[in-house]
């Protein structure tokens, strides 16, 4: 009796477990949304040169990794972006995928402007942004690297 009893103990801790992990881990679209609005703030920066704006969307560690191959950290990339005027900036096809506390968002950056030095710049990248849910509930980026499109 005292075995059929553990076994039904360990069943039914086993079956709560999985319906607390699967409630966990279900998503409505609505991290999706979430990632987007971020990645939507975070061009709206851009186009308006607001590097404060964008600040809070990154990372303590985040790193940048430019078109070029430059890897950055959180420091540098803002200082590169506050010294950036931006004429426009867009982020379309944006898609998300969602895995525990963790968001990559991939979308097509189109921008024009002036870079640090001054000299002007257009480009058309692929981004990929790495995103993770902070124990507060706030989504910050960790790590972006965009790459090139090739005409």
């Amino acid at each position: 009796m005292k075995k059929i009893t553990s076994m039904a103990c360990c069943t039914a801790l086993l079956s709560l477990g999985i319906v607390a992990w699967s409630q966990g881990v279900k998503n409505d679209g609505s991290t999706e949304r979430d990632i987007k609005d971020l990645e939507e703030k975070w061009t709206q920066a851009e186009r308006t040169n607001n590097v404060d704006a964008a600040a809070p969307l990154l990372a303590s560690k985040f790193m940048n990794v430019d078109y070029a191959g430059k890897i950055t950290s959180r420091t540098e990339f803002l200082a590169e972006q506050k010294a950036t005027k931006y004429e426009s900036s867009t982020y379309d096809d944006v898609k998300v995928i969602v895995v525990g506390n963790t968001a990559v968002a991939t979308g097509i950056l189109t921008a024009k402007g002036r870079d640090a030095s001054g000299k002007p710049f257009y480009g058309r990248l692929r981004g990929t942004d790495t995103f993770v849910k902070l124990p507060n509930g706030q989504w910050q980026c960790i790590a972006a690297v965009d790459t090139p499109l090739l005409r």
